[in-house]
């Protein structure tokens, strides 16, 4: 498998991780180490660690998945470079539509979201 399909293939553990509100899914897609940074509507600046940002999306109860809501993640880009990567998505979550920047990078032969950056764009759809 490609560096940039086993990213995408992150991305995609990533987002189902929040649609189903688990945190095993956060924990698998993110490095340990990892920050989750952005504003949130018209609030301070939000920075989070991934167990922070985990517990966040475990709190979601019921899941947007078991509330039947519709979901949406669009991958804009994906850059590589050697272990280091960089992508853009655009998501829905939580009625919201987010714009993420991602840095990855490669531990073990195995993708990782090393850092978050999110911006909301408006209400979702």
């Amino acid at each position: 498998m490609s560096d940039e399909s086993q990213i995408k293939e992150t991305i995609q553990t990533y987002f189902d991780g929040m649609y189903e509100s688990s945190a095993a899914k956060t924990h698998t897609a993110f490095h340990p180490s990892a920050k989750i940074t952005g504003y949130l509507n018209d609030g301070p600046l939000a920075q989070m660690s991934v167990d922070e940002f985990a517990a966040f999306v475990a709190d979601k109860q019921p899941s947007a998945k078991e509330k039947g809501e519709p979901t949406r993640l669009e991958v804009l880009s994906v850059d590589v470079a050697g272990d280091t990567a960089v992508a853009r998505m655009r998501d829905d979550y939580l009625g919201l539509t987010f714009l993420d920047t991602l840095s990855f990078i490669k531990v073990d032969g195995q993708w990782q979201i090393y850092n978050k950056l999110f911006h909301v764009e408006g209400p979702a759809g």
